[in-house]
């Protein structure tokens, strides 16, 4: 009983912000036009890669959708440095993550997640542009990779009547991109009402600030997390002793690398271009987590908004029915996109899984 309260307080504090990242999401994707991102980041220079990083601070992609979206940019010309650039800041933030980040953490928390992730981007393109110069003319072609999370960002923006397209917008928001991050999201739950069930309280405080920040790049490298998932699982271990830094580390690490992007990245940017991805990551997110720790210890107070989960008279009635609606949200696309494709066989062909 304590798992199912801890876990319904983790869903209805989050869901009015998540909606809310979900539906700017969709907007977003529909409206911003693919063909002039293609031409901002063709060049190789800081300018392309400042705007690649800018871009892709909003959109709402995974670390898996992320890949057929920077595919087809390269192969219509996109240098490494602003590819590399468009391939970290997405899966680091995005509206959707942001939000429940607002939700879960404070307002300090979500400014600082994605400007480091903005500051990640910039610095694999700049590492790219110094360090792994382009060798040859990327051929160009429209050849677009499919993703295995749904659909990305490759479809050019239609010429459909605004209803249509504001239609579009909440579909993308609500089934497409819902479908892409639910079953992640409810894994991210779960563990984050498991930590904060059966972790002993101050659990972090038995081990180092820099002890917990190795652990974290230990797992948070190679494994897939997606950046709303982190969001709970941060948050649960903070209430445990986990210092703010090591928890902000986790959110930048985790949706940004894994062990499955980097084999499919070697084709398109080098291994010594995914070595400098990792690199850059890693060397941004230890620098904003040394902030963070910085920050909170002298002129910020920890006063999370997940702290409150075990009262449930704080959770409000639109709070409440917004959770419902997540909860349908999320079984509904955990159903669609894991349990009928295993019942069919199918599984076994998500890159996600």
């Amino acid at each position: 009983m304590e798992f199912l309260n801890a876990l319904w307080g983790y869903i209805a504090l989050s869901a009015p912000y998540l909606l809310l990242g979900l539906t700017l999401s969709g907007f977003i994707k529909q409206f911003i036009p693919m063909e002039k991102v293609k031409k901002w980041l063709g060049r190789d220079n800081f300018s392309s890669v400042m705007k690649a990083a800018f871009i892709g601070v909003p959109l709402p992609l995974c670390s898996c959708s992320v890949i057929p979206t920077a595919v087809t940019l390269r192969k219509s010309g996109a240098s490494k440095a602003s590819t590399s650039a468009f391939l970290i800041s997405p899966p680091e933030s995005g509206l959707d993550s942001i939000s429940v980040t607002y939700a879960m953490m404070d307002l300090p928390m979500t400014i600082l997640r994605p400007v480091a992730a903005f500051f990640s981007a910039i610095v694999a393109g700049l590492f790219q542009m110094f360090f792994n110069k382009e060798e040859e003319v990327v051929e160009q072609t429209q050849e677009v990779q499919k993703s295995c999370c749904g659909s990305g960002m490759a479809k050019e923006i239609s010429k459909d009547p605004i209803g249509t397209q504001i239609k579009n917008a909440f579909k993308y928001g609500f089934k497409d991109l819902v479908d892409d991050i639910a079953f992640w999201l409810l894994i991210g739950l779960v563990l984050g009402a498991i930590i904060q069930v059966l972790v002993p309280e101050n659990f972090f405080e038995l081990m180092s600030v820099n002890q917990s920040r190795f652990l974290i790049l230990a797992v948070g490298i190679p494994v897939y997390i997606c950046a709303s998932a982190t969001t709970p699982i941060a948050a649960s271990l903070i209430l445990k002793g986990m210092s703010p830094g090591t928890a902000l580390l986790l959110l930048l690490v985790g949706p940004a690398t894994n062990a499955s992007n980097i084999m499919v990245l070697q084709k398109y940017i080098g291994k010594k271009g995914v070595a400098l991805n990792v690199l850059a990551v890693v060397l941004v997110a230890l620098g904003f987590s040394f902030f963070a720790d910085f920050l909170y210890t002298n002129f910020l107070e920890t006063n999370w908004a997940v702290g409150d989960l075990h009262n449930h008279a704080h959770i409000t009635w639109w709070e409440k029915l917004s959770g419902v609606i997540l909860s349908i949200l999320i079984l509904k696309g955990v159903m669609k996109e894991k349990v009928i494709p295993w019942f069919k066989k199918k599984g076994s062909d998500s890159c996600c899984g």
